[in-house]
């Protein structure tokens, strides 16, 4: 009497007598998966995947199997393409760049900012409900040879320091907070130091991704110290960028600077010392708090220059 005939369950044309460990079901070389005892089929694999727990760091992120920083690489790209676009199109600098509060007049010329506005001229910046400036201004930078903001001409050193910057503390950071993260703490960071810049000096112009860097930098102080690591090292560096931050200050925006290091600090803050059994759910409401306190100051400032 001849046996009966096996095939693959998933490709019944091939004939064979190997069987899935797990759930007993006949599979082809296609579809086997090595095991620790015989082998597995794809169905049993992906089930054993889904239920074994993901590894994470102490901040919540997902242990990476590949340490590739993908969000600091975006958001170099992102920065980088910006930045040829203005090369492009210098226009875009004054459209898109943070502008607190100022006046335009009909020839496109711009003039300092008074409460309420001025007859024939037209009021421009976030008090005239140009929000987004609070963010795209921290994807700009200053052109190689300056720009109409007036700012020190830094040219292609301003986008190089701080992509230099970016890219040594952005993998560090990245690796601990996971992408998600990671990118909340960065945007967060950067609309900081743009509401700070609103609150203290609406009347300037500035742009520079500067106060995310010092969010980073933040963070990076915060992550160091819960990780326990030897803080000398760390001290020295962060004493440093708060060097700059007053050294520059006559030719940077020390507010945004400022903003974006206060911001970062207190995000990260969170993200390190939240309850682990309800640490998502701690440091995604605390986010959202502090955008929604970014936001009501930024519409008590408006209603304030409005008069």
């Amino acid at each position: 009497m001849e046996a009966a005939i096996t095939t693959c369950y998933r490709h019944p044309s091939y004939e064979t007598y190997v069987s899935c460990t797990r759930c007993e079901r006949f599979i082809c070389p296609d579809c086997m998966r090595e095991a620790a005892v015989g082998h597995h089929c794809v169905e049993c694999v992906k089930e054993g995947q889904r239920s074994v727990r993901q590894a994470r760091t102490v901040f919540g992120g997902t242990v990476a199997r590949s340490a590739v920083p993908l969000v600091t690489y975006v958001l170099m790209g992102l920065n980088i393409l910006v930045y040829l676009a203005e090369l492009v199109r210098p226009g875009i600098v004054d459209r898109f760049g943070m502008t607190g509060a100022g006046l335009t007049g009909p020839d496109g010329s711009q003039y300092v900012y008074v409460n309420g506005g001025f007859p024939g001229l037209d009021v421009i910046g976030v008090v005239d409900g140009e929000w987004y400036r609070l963010l795209t201004g921290a994807f700009l930078h200053l052109p190689p040879s300056g720009s109409s903001f007036g700012s020190v001409p830094f040219g292609v050193l301003h986008i190089a320091f701080n992509m230099y910057a970016l890219w040594n503390l952005g993998r560090v950071v990245e690796e601990q907070l996971g992408r998600a993260r990671y990118l909340a703490l960065y945007l967060l960071s950067a609309l900081g130091g743009s509401v700070l810049v609103y609150l203290i000096a609406p009347l300037d112009n500035t742009v520079g991704a500067s106060g995310a860097i010092f969010g980073l930098a933040a963070a990076f102080y915060v992550i160091s110290r819960r990780l326990g690591r030897d803080m000398q090292a760390v001290n020295r560096f962060l004493a440093g960028f708060l060097l700059w931050m007053v050294i520059s200050a006559g030719f940077t925006s020390w507010q945004g600077h400022l903003g974006g290091l206060l911001t970062g600090a207190i995000v990260t803050v969170v993200y390190a010392y939240a309850p682990a059994e309800r640490r998502t759910t701690v440091q995604a409401s605390v986010c959202v708090v502090v955008f929604a306190v970014l936001m009501l100051l930024v519409a008590l400032k408006t209603s304030a220059l409005l008069g």
